[in-house]
């Protein structure tokens, strides 16, 4: 995007949500810089500078505000609906860079640009020119940021906070701090988390933010109906449910968040054990409940489909578990699925102590499951076709859960799904749109898709279906929940 900066302050002016996370402006009177939905007083126009991201802003020395938090603004969009090749490298660049901002180890660029399939230099030259600062710089906000925000947001020790944002010592995070900040990481020490939800005061608490408008309700009510029990709980504006070890970080654990609609934030807590992996933890939530769309944009798009621009793609914390959800789905309905699910659960699943008696057992590794005999799959009422499909993920699992890496393509997730026995084009389709948050997802055949558009544009066949749908790129996804959707109003 490139910034305009009359309409910047437009935005600013007005506090539009629809550009929150996609803008952010610099007062130089105060030297700080803010999301525009601020509530603070507007700056005059000669005081605003305005940036696509944090790290430009931090990059001119501004501050972030301690009122809008820029730190907890949603994300600028999925890296799918860019479609200049370079700019596409820049956002996954940046996304890996995401991942490894906690990790206290520094990042090899070397190794990223040969992941990205181009030389170092290229690598180095297109982030510059996307992101407005070197990826160095980048790194550095996002890791300042994130211990910004479990400063204000958590109890944890400063010592515990430099660790957990990817700082090897507590003198470089001081000094860092201080240089970038200007002040100490214990000022923003005080009331913290007095706003949390009901959980144990030693779990970690975060706040997320996402524009709206968002559906929490029917968001909440897809994963209801797919809630596998004792794994996941859907209760009012609340969700919470165990992780394996593994998916998030290298020990399990649970995860609890409650949508906050007045505010458009989602605040959630964690396991204690997991405080190390507080960057990772926050970026699974946001893919999961899809808190970095843009409403409108998509919106726009799908403006010949019924429904509002609220409508979020739910994501998937375990990729395994959905691609097991996936299969057991086959031509049964919703319910029977959960209930074949919840058998697999109570006999293959970890127990896993947790704060709730009715979330308490991890979804089974897929290295349990790829050496169990088919019969001991089957005898739990699910077809042997079925089972040994499950069996076949379960045993591919280590190479397909690379191809699910951060930017890949879809593409060869999907082709390596489809050679494996029992998993069709439709049900490798669906795993990578939840599994991956592709939002151009359109599986092929889906007999609801199909019934629903012949309602609508009286198409006859899965090519017309195709025609159609091509207006809706790259949100086909959505149109696909706006389609399913449909069919429960209409007579």
């Amino acid at each position: 995007m490139n910034l305009d900066a009359d309409a910047a302050y437009l935005v600013v002016k007005a506090r539009d949500a629809r550009f929150d996370g996609r803008l952010f402006v610099g007062v130089t009177s105060t030297g700080i810089y803010c999301r525009p939905i601020c509530r603070v007083r507007t700056p005059k126009r000669e005081n605003c500078r305005f940036f696509e991201t944090p790290a430009q802003a931090e990059a001119q020395s501004f501050r972030p505000c301690l009122k809008c938090r820029p730190e907890i603004a949603p994300g600028p969009g999925l890296a799918w609906s860019v479609m200049d090749a370079s700019r596409t490298l820049a956002r996954q660049a940046a996304d890996w860079l995401d991942a490894q901002s906690a990790s206290g180890e520094a990042p090899s660029l070397a190794q990223l640009a040969e992941r990205l399939g181009v030389s170092d230099r290229h690598m180095r030259r297109i982030f510059q020119a996307e992101h407005g600062v070197t990826p160095v710089q980048y790194l550095q906000t996002r890791r300042l940021l994130l211990a910004k925000q479990l400063l204000t947001d958590t109890r944890m020790p400063v010592s515990q906070v430099a660790l957990a944002s990817g700082f090897t010592s507590l003198r470089r995070f001081n000094a860092a701090f201080a240089e970038s900040y200007r002040m100490s990481p214990t000022r923003l020490r005080g009331d913290a988390a007095d706003d949390d939800i009901d959980v144990p005061l030693d779990a970690v608490t975060m706040s997320l933010g996402f524009r709206a408008p968002y559906d929490v309700t029917r968001l909440t009510r897809f994963l209801s109906q797919r809630a596998i029990p004792c794994v996941e709980a859907v209760e009012g504006l609340r969700i919470r449910r165990t992780v394996r070890a593994g998916v998030i970080a290298d020990t399990p654990g649970w995860i609890d968040a409650e949508f906050q609609p007045a505010t458009s934030r989602v605040r959630m807590a964690f396991s204690p054990n997991w405080v190390g992996a507080s960057a990772r933890v926050a970026a699974a939530v946001r893919r999961w409940l899809d808190l970095d769309a843009t409403p409108q944009t998509i919106g726009d798009a799908l403006s010949a489909l019924p429904g509002d621009e609220g409508l979020r793609l739910p994501g998937s914390l375990d990729a395994f578990e959905l691609a097991v959800r996936a299969v057991l789905g086959q031509q049964v309905t919703v319910a029977a699925a959960r209930t074949l699910a919840r058998r697999v659960v109570e006999r293959f699943g970890t127990p896993l102590a947790t704060p709730w008696t009715d979330v308490n057992i991890a979804f089974p590794d897929p290295q349990l499951i790829a050496t169990t005999p088919v019969e001991r799959i089957a005898e739990l009422g699910i077809i042997r076709t079925r089972a040994n499909a499950i069996i076949e993920i379960a045993k591919a699992w280590p190479e397909l859960s690379q191809r699910l890496a951060g930017g890949a393509s879809p593409e060869p997730l999907i082709e390596a799904l489809c050679a494996l026995p029992g998993i069709g084009p439709w049900t490798a389709h669906y795993i990578a749109m939840r599994a991956m948050s592709w939002p151009d997802a359109f599986p092929p055949n889906d007999v609801a898709v199909l019934k629903a558009m012949k309602q609508l544009f009286d198409t006859t066949s899965q090519r017309e279906a195709d025609a159609v749908a091509a207006a809706w790129r790259p949100w086909r996804a959505y149109a696909v929940l706006r389609l399913w959707n449909s069919l429960e109003t209409t007579p």
